[in-house]
C-alpha cells in the first residue's frame, strides 16, 4: 500500500481548480471593460433639486483605499487565519504533516477563491447596471455645468413650461463640462459601486470570521416535544448525573446527541445542547459589517449617490457575499468551520445527467495502476493509498486535499 504523503492532487484536478481562477478573473476584467462604455444619459430637468448637489472632488473614501479594505484586508486575514489556525485542536498529534499543510493551503485557497467570486461578481454586475440605466448622480448639475441658453435645442419634452420656461427635460447635450469622464461618471449613480463592493468584500469576512471561530446563533434541530422531565430540567446536569438521569462525562462523550435525543436512559437537557459563544467573538464579526455601513453611508455624504442607490448596491454586496461563501464552504452551524473539499478526480471539469455530486469515490488523485470497480473511474481505497492507522491519525483533519 502507498504512503500518503507520496499521493499528489492529480494534474486534471488542478487544472480545474487554474481554471476556476480564470474564469473569476475573467468576470472582473468583463467589469472593469464595462467602466470604459458610455453610459446611457437618462433625461433630466436643470432645476431638479435631487441632482443639484455640488461636487466634491475629493471623496472620504476613493477607490485605492476601497479597494485596500474591501479586498486587500480581507485577503490577508483570510492568508492568516488559514494558515495559523487550521486544522484546529481537534487534530490528532500522529497526523502527518503534510495531511496538515494540505488541509491548511485548500481552506486558504477555497478562502479566496469565496472572496474573489464575491468581488468579481458584485463588480460585474455593478458595472453592468450602470451602464445600462445610466441614472444621474446627486452632482450631476455640478458636473454638467449646463448652458441655460441651449435648453430649447437639448430638450426631450416641454410639459411643463407652462409653470416655468426651464420646467423641461433636456439631454446631456446642454453640458459644458470639458472633462469627459467628469461628465460620463454623473450617469453611474444607479447602483452604488462602493456600496456592492464593500459589502461583498466585507460580509465575505464576516462569514468567514463566524465559521472558522463558530460565531453563531444557539440553535436546536427540529424535534417533537418530549415529556420526559430530564429534557427540560432546571436540574444542573451534575445532579441528574447523581440521579442516573444524565450519563457520566464519560459516557457523553461515548454517545452521539442523536441518542440523547432519542434514549430515556440517555438524556441531555435541551438547555446544555447549546450555548452562547463568548462576545468577545460576536466583536470580530461585526468590524467588517460596521466598515461596510460606514462606507457606503460616505457616498451619500458625498453626494455619490441617492438612497436607493446605496440600498440596492449593498443588497448586491451582500448577495454575492452569501453566495459565494456558501458556494464554497460549509453552513457556519453544521460545518465546523470547514470549507467544502475539492472535486474528485474523474468529475473536475463536470459531471453528466444522471451524477448527483461532484464528489465520488475515486477520490482526488489518479493513478494509472488504480482499478476501476465501481463504474466512476477509479477504485477508492486504491487512489486514498491510505492505511488503517493513517486513515484513524488523519481522520480529524478531514478529506485530504
Amino acid at each position: 500500500m502507498r504512503s500518503v504523503n507520496s499521493l499528489v492532487p492529480s494534474k486534471r484536478l488542478i487544472l480545474s481548480y487554474i481554471f476556476d481562477w480564470i474564469v473569476i478573473i475573467g468576470i472582473a476584467a468583463v467589469g472593469a471593460g464595462w467602466n470604459s462604455i458610455t453610459p446611457f444619459h437618462r433625461p433630466f430637468s436643470v432645476v431638479d433639486l435631487s441632482i443639484s448637489y455640488p461636487y466634491e472632488e475629493h471623496e472620504t473614501i476613493p477607490t485605492w483605499l476601497l479597494i485596500v479594505v474591501g479586498l486587500v484586508i480581507p485577503a490577508a486575514i483570510v492568508f492568516v487565519v488559514s494558515l495559523v489556525l487550521v486544522p484546529g485542536p481537534t487534530v490528532n498529534k500522529m497526523t502527518s504533516k503534510k495531511l496538515i499543510w494540505r488541509r491548511k493551503i485548500w481552506e486558504w485557497n477555497a478562502g479566496w477563491m469565496g472572496l474573489g467570486l464575491s468581488l468579481a461578481t458584485a463588480f460585474m454586475i455593478t458595472q453592468g447596471m450602470k451602464l445600462l440605466f445610466g441614472k444621474p448622480r446627486p452632482d450631476l448639475l455640478s458636473r454638467c455645468r449646463p448652458n441655460l441658453q441651449q435648453v430649447s435645442r437639448a430638450e426631450v419634452s416641454n410639459a411643463g413650461t407652462l409653470f416655468d420656461q426651464f420646467w423641461v427635460l433636456v439631454t446631456s447635450d446642454i453640458c459644458q463640462q470639458p472633462d469627459n469622464d467628469i461628465l460620463q461618471d454623473g450617469f453611474k449613480s444607479f447602483p452604488s459601486g462602493h456600496a456592492s463592493f464593500s459589502w461583498a468584500g466585507l460580509l465575505y469576512l464576516t462569514l468567514f470570521v463566524a465559521s472558522k471561530f463558530a460565531v453563531a446563533i444557539p440553535w436546536l434541530p427540529p424535534r417533537p416535544f418530549s415529556t420526559n422531565s430530564a429534557h427540560t430540567s432546571a436540574e444542573s446536569p451534575s445532579n441528574l448525573r447523581k440521579q442516573g438521569i444524565l450519563p457520566t462525562h464519560k459516557e457523553h462523550t461515548q454517545s452521539s446527541l442523536s441518542s440523547y435525543n432519542g434514549g430515556e436512559s440517555n438524556v441531555v437537557p435541551i438547555r446544555n445542547q447549546a450555548a452562547a459563544p463568548p462576545v468577545w467573538v460576536l466583536v470580530l464579526v461585526l468590524i467588517p459589517v460596521c466598515s461596510a455601513i460606514y462606507i457606503t453611508s460616505t457616498r451619500f455624504t458625498d453626494y455619490r449617490h441617492h438612497g436607493f442607490d446605496l440600498i440596492f448596491g449593498s443588497l448586491i454586496g451582500i448577495i454575492c457575499a452569501w453566495f459565494s461563501f456558501r458556494w464554497y464552504h460549509l453552513p457556519i452551524r453544521q460545518g465546523a468551520g470547514w470549507a467544502w473539499g475539492p472535486r474528485t478526480y474523474a468529475r473536475s471539469w463536470g459531471i453528466g445527467v444522471g451524477v448527483g455530486s461532484y464528489v465520488g469515490t475515486e477520490g482526488w488523485s489518479h493513478h494509472a495502476d488504480a482499478v476501476d470497480t465501481n463504474g466512476t473511474g477509479l477504485h477508492h481505497e486504491e487512489v486514498a493509498g491510505v492505511t488503517d492507522s493513517e486513515r484513524q491519525a488523519g481522520e480529524n483533519v478531514g478529506n485530504a486535499v
